[in-house]
This record gives structure tokens, sequence and C-alpha cells, in this order.
């Protein structure tokens, strides 16, 4: 980030008509971005008129001449600014403008990150608080402060802001830990009547979950969820007891993970064949298992249906995977 002092140390008189020129230019797709560098050369002279256009000027869908403000700020060491743009209130009505000026919005955080002292953060941990945008997720993230994980978490229902918060997340491991294993036990607002929003939360923390060291005691209680009512959370759990546990228990979560195929979206078919071919060994005896109990059921004249296919390509994957 650069200091006041160092944008003085490089910066050269501009006129006021110089800088309004520039300002005409910053507009420009194809000459914004000189026109923002030579702003930034033009030292403390540019930071009231830059402040001026990001807080007074016209918002809408083309947001690159803002964010291209936004940068010239951090350049000049102008944090006040950013915080000042952050911290005002806009309403804004149309949606496309929304959309750019929250991208506007993202990269301030960023940039304002980097400063990295105490009075930043808690600013920045309030807007997060208050809107899960991707941006202030990231900026919040770079503190890596256990204290934001409620935000994170929640920030998991947000269809925009879940892979943010997901890499948030993940990058306190296990700090985060005891909060993930507690939000994938939680269907809110109760198991009879779980939100959409709260199915994302637990499918979210069970993905970072399967990534963690986790106790003897997280695992029993996770190993619960193997029976979820929601077929994407139950695999998940599954897929973590079968990558942590051994013996009978492991079994279980293959049989377990086997009798979900018919009935998974396909993107999770692809992964629980994944994860059994992960834990072949395991997932073989298995499968040879289900096979024969679908055999029997075909020999028995009861309907069955092509899961018995499915079985006999994956044991063939198996079987393949262990001769390499």
């Amino acid at each position: 980030m650069t200091s006041e002092t160092d944008s003085h140390s490089h910066s050269r008189g501009c006129s006021d008509d110089e800088i309004e020129r520039l300002f005409e230019r910053l507009n420009s797709l194809k000459e914004g971005a000189q026109a923002a560098t030579e702003l930034v050369n033009c030292g403390q002279r540019a930071v009231e008129p830059l402040r001026r256009f990001l807080l007074d000027g016209q918002l809408s869908g083309i947001f690159q001449p803002r964010q291209r403000a936004v940068e010239a700020l951090a350049e000049l060491g102008a944090k006040d600014v950013l915080i000042e743009y952050l911290t005002t209130e806009k309403h804004i009505s149309d949606p496309v403008a929304r959309y750019g000026e929250e991208a506007v919005e993202g990269t301030a955080a960023r940039l304002l990150a980097e400063w990295r002292d105490e009075g930043v953060y808690q600013i920045l941990l309030r807007l997060l608080r208050q809107r899960a945008l991707p941006g202030l997720i990231d900026a919040v993230a770079g503190f890596r402060r256990p204290e934001a994980i409620p935000e994170f978490i929640t920030a998991l229902g947000d269809s925009i802001g879940r892979s943010f918060a997901e890499e948030a997340l993940a990058r306190l491991g296990e700090a985060a830990q005891r909060a993930l294993v507690e939000t994938a036990r939680t269907p809110l607002p109760s198991v009879d009547h779980e939100t959409p929003t709260s199915l994302c939360r637990r499918r979210s923390s069970l993905r970072l979950l399967a990534e963690l060291a986790l106790s003897a005691e997280d695992l029993r209680l996770l190993s619960r969820l193997a029976d979820d009512r929601d077929t994407e959370i139950a695999a998940r759990a599954s897929r973590i007891v079968l990558a942590a546990r051994d013996g009978n228990e492991q079994r279980r979560a293959a049989g377990r993970l086997i009798t979900m195929l018919p009935d998974a979206p396909w993107f999770l078919q692809i992964e629980i064949e994944g994860w059994l071919l992960e834990r072949a060994s395991i997932a073989l005896i298995a499968v040879d298992e289900e096979i024969a109990a679908q055999r029997r059921a075909i020999d028995e004249g009861r309907f069955t249906d092509n899961l018995l296919l499915r079985l006999l390509s994956l044991k063939h994957k198996i079987e393949k995977r262990q001769r390499t």
C-alpha cells in the first residue's frame, strides 16, 4: 500500500484543468486505466476529486471507472476516503447499478484490508455483519481471526457469498471445526421445517469438515447424519466416516453410500463413486454384497432398477484401481 509520503515523492504538479480532463478519460473503457495511473501521479491533489467522483458520482452497471477510482485512492493512501465510501449508506433501486456498485465496494474492502489495523478490521467486520458481499468476506478473511467465524457460517447460506465463505473457513482450519460441526448437526429452524438456507449451510459445513482431522467425538456426532433425510447431507456424512473410521463403521458407511446412488443427483453420484474408489478395499466388499442382493431380487422376480449395472461398472473400476 502506497503511503501518503510516497505518493507525494512520486507526484507531479497537476492543474485543476488537467485533473478534470483525466476524469473525463477515467470514464472511458479504453483510456480509463491510463487516466487512473495519471491521477495517482498527480498525488494528493487528486484525492478530493476522486472522493467526489466516488461519493457523488453517477451509479451504473458500468462500474469499472468507479473501481479505478477506488484503486487510485488506495494507491494514494486515502484510507479515510475508502472508509467513508464503504460506511456511507446507499439506496440503489436499479438491480444492475446495485450489482455494479457491489463490485466497487468489494474492491474497496479488499484494498482497505491491506492496512491490517484493528480499526479497519472492526469496520469491515461490522459491514460484513450487515451484508455478506464476497469482497467483504475476502477482506475480513485476510485477517484470519476466529471471531469472524459466525459471519462466515452465516454466509454459507448465501448463493453468491458461499464459495468465498467456504474459502475463509478453510483458511481458519481447526479454529472453525467446532462451529462447522454444530452447523452440520443443526437444521434450522427445526428438523421438520428446515429452510433451504439451512440446508446449504449444513452441506457446505460437511464439505469443509471432510478436509479436517476430526476428533473421535466429532466423528461420532457426524456419523449420526448418515441417516439424515437430505441425501447430500447423508452422503457427505457417510463419506467422512468412510475416510476416517475403521472396520465395521467403514463398511456400513460404504454400504450407505451405495444405497444412495440411485436417488442421488448426478453430481453427487459422481462424487460418491469417487469416494468409494478412494477406499477401494472396503468399498469392494460392500459393492459385492449389494450386487448379490440385486441379483437375488432379479431371481425372485422382484422389481429392480439400473443399480445393478451401475454397481457392476463400479466394481470394474475398483478392481482396475486395485490392479494399478
